[in-house]
């Protein structure tokens, strides 16, 4: 059995098992993650999702094999053997190219898909929930029909067994854009009929054998966060969602946008079958926390030269909203949730080059400054024990506040 499987069956049989699913591409926020793993052997799963890696290069300018030499190469610089890597992918599916006729979009997205598989991506979420240019409105039979057409273009490419998710009924990825009164949890029958329709398409074009290798299911337990709000997990909204499980053969739910869920509430979904916990804006968030915090050590050393990494930041941003417009409501408040939001839509920002040329300003000065611990814990939640040697403080506190969100989500999947 795949690792993957391994855990599916664990938590499937009762046992609190689950795995998170670190979903960023952010280069010094991974480097963290990593860190989190290097003294044990725990697997790890990182995902891309189709608008950010794709053939063409996506939001982040990488195909799939450049992702994933990407990853590999920052997990070796922490210390950390590749091979513990799950590399998934996410929404794959004609989504990047919905705005053209449905013929032209699937061929991208099928030669997507196979270009993740040949790059080495063993988790493969198959998703063509969305209406292309000429669709008009797109039935369930049909999503279901081209992800399983998706799935043989998937199959001809690999050279071992590939984990399979299906199901669309997911959050807005990266946070909502509009404040939501509640949520409506996933019906067991819904479920149930999502099932139904993906095997019988699957065994249309002689995929059984892939059928039995759908390790999850995506659902809505109940969970989301916009800008500005979190809806927590209520295991008693969920439990008729959570006995549909023993409907599914041999696979789980998977939670997307579990993001700033308290660990009690994660440790709840893995008790009830979500056992993939994806996660995303909160590990940049963290990394943006933890670079604001810095700036703060910085402005009390009165350094001759300071980074100005907020008003460079703020700048970029106002300069050009297009990352941040549709998640920040106009308004009295809109300049401190273009940066503070739970979205997290700075971290859209950091490749720029003025914004790197004052992060590392930044890291340089904090490196030469010598901050007293009194100063470091002011700024950083009482890093006291962290002042140390100046020269690695900057990383010692990035690997902090974005490890602190990374033992939350392995405490609660027991990883």
């Amino acid at each position: 059995m795949s690792v993957l499987a391994n855990i599916v069956a664990a938590n499937r049989a009762g046992a609190r098992r689950g795995i998170p699913s670190y979903c960023t591409a952010h280069p010094e926020t991974l480097r963290a993650i990593f860190a989190a793993y290097r003294n044990d052997d725990a697997p790890i799963l990182i995902e891309a999702t189709c608008n950010q890696v794709n053939q063409f290069g996506g939001y982040t300018g990488m195909n799939p094999a450049r992702f994933r030499t990407f990853v590999e190469d920052l997990a070796r610089g922490e210390g950390v053997d590749p091979a513990r890597i799950i590399l998934g992918g996410d929404h794959l599916g004609p989504n990047p190219w919905k705005n053209e006729p449905a013929a032209s979009a699937m061929q991208k997205a099928r030669d997507m898909v196979a270009a993740y598989v040949e790059a080495g991506f063993t988790k493969i979420h198959l998703d063509a929930s969305m209406a292309c240019a000429d669709d008009g409105i797109l039935p369930e039979h049909a999503m279901t029909e081209r992800a399983a057409e998706l799935c043989a273009f998937a199959e001809a490419a690999s050279k071992s067994a590939l984990s399979y998710v299906i199901g669309t009924e997911v959050p807005i990825p990266g946070g909502e854009t509009e404040v939501l009164d509640a949520l409506a949890v996933t019906a067991p029958a819904s479920v149930e009929h999502t099932w139904a329709l993906h095997h019988a398409a699957f065994h249309a074009r002689g995929l059984g054998a892939a059928i039995d290798r759908v390790v999850g299911v995506v659902v809505q337990p109940g969970v989301d966060f916009g800008n500005d709000q979190v809806f927590g997990f209520a295991p008693e909204a969920a439990v008729e969602l959570s006995a549909a499980v023993t409907r599914l053969p041999g696979a789980i739910f998977e939670a997307h946008s579990t993001d700033y869920q308290t660990r009690a509430a994660l440790a709840a979904l893995v008790e009830n079958h979500f056992a993939i916990l994806k996660v995303g804006p909160e590990l940049t968030f963290a990394f943006r926390q933890a670079v604001m915090a810095l700036a703060g050590i910085e402005a009390a050393m009165d350094v001759s030269a300071p980074s100005r990494i907020v008003e460079v930041m703020r700048a970029e941003m106002e300069g050009d909203p297009a990352h941040w417009r549709a998640y920040v409501a106009p308004g009295s408040r809109e300049a401190a949730m273009m940066l503070y939001g739970l979205s997290d839509r700075v971290r859209y920002y950091w490749p720029r080059p003025a914004i790197q040329a004052a992060l590392a300003r930044l890291y340089a000065n904090i490196a030469a400054s010598s901050p007293e611990p009194g100063i470091v814990a002011q700024f950083t939640g009482g890093l006291v024990e962290d002042a140390g040697e100046p020269a690695t403080l900057a990383r010692r506190v990035i690997d902090r506040m974005v490890g602190d969100v990374v033992g939350k989500y392995r405490g609660a999947a027991a990883s």
